[in-house]
C-alpha cells in the first residue's frame, strides 16, 4: 500500500470514528433534562476499592461492578437492616447506591445517558439479620429510581438477596448490567 493511500484511509476511518462518538455525546439531553426534573444530581463516578475495574463494556452491554450506597447523617448507608437500620433506611441506602451505578454508567457511556438503551439486570445483596426477609423492598430503592429516570426501560430482572456481611459496613452493595447504544 502506498503511504498516502494508507493515511487516507486512516484519516477518513478517524474522521467515522471521531463522527460516531459525537453521535453519542451530543444527544437531546432527554434523560439530563429527566434528572433535572427529578432534582437529581449524580455523584462522581467512585473508583475501584480494590483490584477490579467499576464497568466493562463488551458489545452493546455495560457491566457495572458492585457499588455500595453514600453514606450520611440524613441517609445512612452503613449498617445493618433489621439491627441498626430501618427498612426506609436500607431502601434510601439501596437508592444512594443506584445514583453511584448510574455515574457509572454515565461515565460508561461517554457522559451521554440518553445512549442507554434498558438495564437488563440488577443483583442487589442487603446486609440485614438472620431473620430479615424484606430484601426485594430495600433493593426496590434502586429498581424505582432506574424506573422513575428511564420509564419501563429501567426495570430490570431482579434479584435480591440477605447475607450477614459486605465490605466496608455498606447496607448493600447491587451489581447490574445495562443495554446501550454503540
Amino acid at each position: 500500500m502506498k503511504r498516502r493511500s494508507f493515511f487516507s484511509i486512516l484519516g477518513l476511518s478517524g474522521f467515522l470514528a471521531s463522527s460516531k462518538v459525537m453521535a453519542h455525546t451530543t444527544g437531546s439531553g432527554k434523560i439530563e433534562k429527566r434528572l433535572k426534573e427529578l432534582g437529581i444530581i449524580l455523584p462522581p463516578a467512585p473508583g475501584p476499592m480494590a483490584a477490579y475495574t467499576t464497568f466493562r463494556i463488551s458489545g452493546n452491554l455495560v457491566y457495572i461492578a458492585g457499588q455500595g450506597p453514600i453514606h450520611s447523617d440524613e441517609h445512612p448507608g452503613l449498617g445493618r437492616v433489621g439491627d441498626n437500620l430501618t427498612t426506609e433506611q436500607g431502601y434510601h441506602a439501596a437508592r444512594t447506591t443506584g445514583l453511584n451505578i448510574l455515574a457509572q454508567l454515565k461515565k460508561a457511556c461517554g457522559g451521554n445517558l440518553d445512549r442507554v438503551v434498558q438495564c437488563v439486570q440488577i443483583q442487589g445483596v442487603v446486609k440485614c439479620t438472620d431473620d430479615y426477609t424484606d430484601s426485594p423492598k430495600v433493593i426496590n430503592g434502586a429498581s424505582e429510581l432506574f424506573r422513575d429516570i428511564f420509564g419501563e426501560s429501567g426495570l430490570a430482572a431482579r434479584a435480591a438477596m440477605g447475607t450477614n456481611a459486605l465490605p466496608a459496613d455498606i447496607a448493600c452493595e447491587i451489581l447490574s448490567i445495562w443495554e446501550i447504544k454503540i
